[in-house]
């Protein structure tokens, strides 16, 4: 059990602890009057069970003010989607308004807002390297703003933007060995990749790195963002010609059992999440018990209020 109020539970326990001591005092006062007079104390041990409720409640109520939660499996369907954008220098052209990178980016968020709450969105931004800024996960606000934190730098692999995905989804590191045996990351049916790209490669392995997904079930939508009358585009210093290479993106998607998709048609992509087979998994989650709790205490203050007026025949 979780409480978000520690310190609201010791107060309330100092209090309860400390009209129950109170009674106890008053109480023993009263005996001892009573039989220093000479008379009998009445109704024994039940005349102090009205006040003992009373002090439950409070007791009761002091646990329910700390926001008591206990955390209970639950089971759900899900699913996993690792978005992989493309920030080399050439997404920086302009022949898609405004640029290749923010089309992939308006897309990306398009895509992320159309998905259910069941599919756990992650992203991963790549150029020579790759780097996963945001983890798979239900929050789609992190994605989103993994997404809108993206800018425009160095070369593209999109190989390693693959290996990277693959590692996201897996949850260990997923490189190629140097023997040209694929590693053996298990079956993930449950995970698919979403590429934006321009298809501008100049790294190697981007086929062996397409069979690894394929193997472990997980399939690559391509979205090729750009046209094929290109563009020129300035890097480090030297202005270049990039076009939109629809040809490898389209060979990643066929060959892991993806679509590739042009980025007009991005639209589309909502539908990817009806390709997932989604997994059953159970998760801990808060279940609030205060509710509960406040009603216990409201039986219990009022069943000791009117065990007291029954006791003593008045209600002051």
């Amino acid at each position: 059990m979780t409480l978000s109020s520690p310190l609201l539970l010791a107060v309330g326990l100092l209090v309860t602890a400390a009209l129950a001591w109170a009674a106890v005092v008053s109480a023993r006062r009263r005996t001892a009057a009573l039989a220093a007079a000479g008379l009998a104390v009445p109704g024994g041990g039940r005349a102090h069970r009205g006040i003992g409720l009373t002090i439950a409640g409070v007791g009761v109520l002091a646990v329910a003010a700390a926001g008591p939660a206990a955390m209970v499996p639950v089971p759900r369907t899900a699913g996993t989607v690792v978005l992989a954008i493309d920030v080399s220098g050439s997404m920086g052209a302009d022949d898609v308004a405004p640029t290749r990178l923010a089309a992939a980016q308006r897309a990306a968020r398009a895509f992320v807002a159309a998905q259910p709450d069941s599919v756990d969105i992650g992203v991963v931004a790549f150029e020579r390297g790759a780097l996963t800024t945001a983890r798979p996960d239900a929050d789609h606000s992190i994605a989103l703003a993994a997404v809108d934190r993206l800018k425009v730098s160095g070369g593209t692999s999109l190989g390693t933007a693959i290996l990277a995905s693959l590692s996201a989804i897996s949850g260990r590191p997923v490189a190629l060995g140097r023997d040209d045996a694929a590693p053996d990351i298990g079956y993930w049916p449950s995970a698919t990749i979403v590429m934006f790209s321009d298809g501008q490669n100049q790294g190697a392995d981007v086929g062996r790195a397409a069979a690894v997904a394929q193997r472990a079930g997980v399939h690559v939508h391509t979205v090729g963002v750009g046209t094929a009358a290109g563009a020129t585009v300035k890097v480090d210093g030297y202005h270049l010609r990039t076009s939109l290479d629809e040809d490898t993106l389209t060979l990643i998607a066929r060959t892991t059992g993806g679509a590739y998709h042009p980025a007009s048609d991005a639209a589309r992509l909502d539908g990817i999440a009806g390709t997932i087979d989604l997994r059953l998994t159970v998760s801990d989650e808060p279940l609030p018990l205060a509710g509960g709790l406040i009603g216990l205490a409201l039986a219990l203050l009022t069943a000791g209020a009117a065990l007291t007026v029954l006791r003593s025949d008045r209600v002051i």
